[in-house]
């Protein structure tokens, strides 16, 4: 009964690290293709004019899906090879991020550390503009030796247990994607806000 079960909860641990990978890969994908796709659009036009670049983006993606249809419609067998190809990239996206752990102290002080840290880098990659994209500041964390396999998914995550606000549409250099907006983090956080109130009631 023991090995049955346990068989069983290792299929199902498989199940779940490929559907969490199989999201995180769609997710990125359609992100990633909708930003190339609105970036298509031109600023010192109006109207139809400035639509035409998304026009032709999105008629090159729809030549791009047909072409890739016809292909493996003439050679069925290249969908395994397809499918081959999913599943692995789903399992390597799909591992449980590290940071899921519950050893955070129960005072938050490792967390407010952390994200005073974290709030520093933002500003830092954000420069003198007004935000940054998370795939930028994952690349930054990559090229220092930091949050190796991982995925943009993954730093929103780990943005949002920090309290740090994250948008689908942050705007840096014409191209809306998931990020990080300066107001944000110069605005107090939640939990300095809470931790502030009793000593202002006090004063009272």
């Amino acid at each position: 009964m023991k090995r049955h079960l346990a068989w069983w909860a290792a299929r199902s641990s498989v199940g779940d690290r490929i559907a969490r990978g199989s999201y995180t890969l769609w997710e990125c994908r359609t992100d990633a293709l909708t930003a190339w796709v609105r970036a298509g659009r031109r600023d010192d036009l109006n109207g139809w004019r400035a639509a035409l670049g998304p026009m032709a983006r999105l008629l090159i993606l729809g030549a791009l899906a047909y072409a890739v249809w016809a292909v493996v419609r003439a050679l069925p067998w290249l969908m395994w090879l397809l499918a081959g190809w999913w599943l692995r990239a789903a399992w390597k996206a799909g591992h449980a991020p590290a940071e899921d752990t519950d050893d955070t102290p129960a005072d938050g002080t490792s967390s407010a550390a952390d994200r005073e840290a974290l709030r520093g880098l933002l500003l830092e990659l954000m420069g003198e503009g007004s935000g940054v994209h998370l795939r930028t500041v994952l690349a930054h964390l990559q090229e220092h030796g930091q949050w190796e396999g991982r995925t943009v998914t993954d730093l929103r995550l780990r943005l949002a247990r920090l309290e740090v606000p994250v948008h689908r549409s942050v705007k840096v250099g014409r191209v809306p994607t998931w990020g990080v907006r300066r107001r944000d983090l110069e605005a107090p956080s939640p939990a300095a806000t809470q931790a502030a109130s009793p000593a202002s009631s006090t004063a009272a």
